[in-house]
């Protein structure tokens, strides 16, 4: 099937532009809009809407197997597509552990059978994923995996993560890490260490948790030559250690969260919503982050897409899991907070970055990171990963519309703008925001 696409602003090297593109044979060609001989089995007038490619999120965790209970491979697939994304980097936190070929495969028969979107999966650095002991079968399985993360656990042991970077080394693939020293956790450890936590009485997350181990692992990276990424970076000191590092030739790359970037500790409220680790910190780690992203320290922004039941979120900061939902709402929550405004500074009437930067984020750099295949800007010949935005939308979240089955989000209720349209994959519409998912 053709689809002839008109009158769209196009996201290209160059910036944006108009031009008509026709999606057939799974790729994208431009097309002379003055040229009226130009047929497709369907045609859509988009006069004032953009395409972008799809965005890629390298930090997802879709459940299954194991907790299908939480999400499966279709509705967090198709989460993703109602967001915009073609492509998503799926956690290794599953049961069985994809650690050797056998286990992985049931997560790659899933993905065959139910994925909407394109799905990379990781392999575990260690057998059990639990961030020490034995280190799994790495050679085996890495013509199938897109990275090798222990994420939820950081690598305790030195040991092991240097000869987890040699082996990685080997196989031109890189270790993406969850960094939390334990050694600096206190018991029942919920939100950041720092002033709400003081003046809630809960226990907190100290910065040092994150950032001794993003130091030893850098000098290891440094040390092996190893190709290495951070999960989540939430800290000033973390974002110091990566700028530094970059500087000095280090192999390193870096992603954020939209929730680090948009709030404080202080906007914290007394709901398991607000509980994700790493937790969102200080207004000074916040500005640091954005000074990261806006720098290149930091390479990607990451939903780091946690679904959890209604039940293991309703038991407030300190007792519900740790994670939230972001598929569904990553690009009008960045858009409207980021672009349109600037959260450090939110009666300026300026945006903190530009449209531009935030695409480059969301689309561009993590194909470029992580070798992702498909379109990082709109070209003629690459393959038909796109999706259609239409920037002027205001609306309001309601998670009960998501189509993943995770509701716990920041979000709810909040007025956010910019509306994903259509999202295409491999030429494809799997998306479409009259008609919902294809089914």
């Amino acid at each position: 099937m053709s689809t002839l696409l008109k009158n769209a602003s196009i996201f290209t090297r160059e910036g944006f532009r108009k031009q008509d593109v026709l999606i057939a044979d799974h790729r994208v060609l431009f097309v002379d809009s003055m040229n009226m001989n130009t047929t497709a089995d369907a045609v859509y007038d988009l006069n004032g809407l953009f395409i972008i490619p799809g965005f890629v999120d390298v930090h997802v965790h879709l459940r299954e197997p194991g907790f299908s209970y939480k999400e499966t491979i279709r509705t967090g697939t198709e989460a993703a597509a109602h967001g915009g994304y073609t492509a998503v980097c799926a956690m290794p936190n599953l049961k069985p552990v994809p650690s050797n070929l056998a286990d992985l495969q049931v997560e790659l028969d899933a993905i065959r059978k139910d994925a909407l979107v394109h799905v990379y999966p990781y392999g575990a650095i260690t057998e059990h994923q639990t961030g020490r002991g034995a280190i799994g079968r790495m050679e085996e399985i890495a013509p199938f995996v897109i990275a090798y993360s222990d994420d939820g656990k950081g690598m305790q042991e030195e040991a092991t993560m240097r000869e987890a970077m040699m082996r990685a080394k080997k196989l031109d693939r890189m270790i993406v890490a969850h960094c939390e020293d334990e050694t600096e956790l206190r018991p029942g450890g919920c939100i950041h260490e720092g002033e709400y936590a003081r003046l809630h009485h809960h226990v907190g997350i100290n910065s040092a948790s994150e950032w001794k181990q993003v130091e030893r692992d850098v000098r290891l990276a440094e040390e092996t030559g190893a190709r290495y990424h951070v999960c989540h970076v939430s800290t000033k000191e973390s974002v110091d250690i990566i700028r530094e590092a970059k500087k000095r030739g280090v192999r390193v790359t870096a992603e954020t969260g939209p929730h680090y970037l948009m709030f404080t500790d202080m906007d914290l409220q007394e709901s398991g919503s607000w509980k994700m680790n790493p937790p969102i910190r200080s207004a000074e780690d916040r500005h640091a982050l954005l000074e990261g992203i806006k720098d290149g320290t930091i390479d990607c922004i990451i939903t780091d897409h946690a679904p959890h039941s209604a039940e293991e979120k309703s038991r407030g900061l300190d007792k519900s899991a740790f994670g939230i939902v972001g598929l569904e709402t990553c690009f009008p929550a960045l858009y409207r907070n980021l672009v349109l405004r600037d959260p450090e500074h939110p009666d300026s009437g300026k945006g903190a970055i530009t449209l531009e930067k935030l695409l480059e984020l969301m689309c561009v750099n993590p194909r470029k990171t992580f070798g992702i295949a498909g379109p990082q800007y709109m070209e003629e010949g690459v393959e038909a990963d796109l999706t259609v935005l239409d920037l002027e939308k205001v609306w309001t979240v309601d998670s009960t519309k998501f189509y993943s089955q995770g509701h716990s989000t920041l979000y709810d209720g909040m007025e956010v703008q910019g509306e994903v349209v259509k999202t295409f994959v491999g030429g494809r519409e799997v998306y479409d925001r009259t008609k919902g998912i294809e089914r």
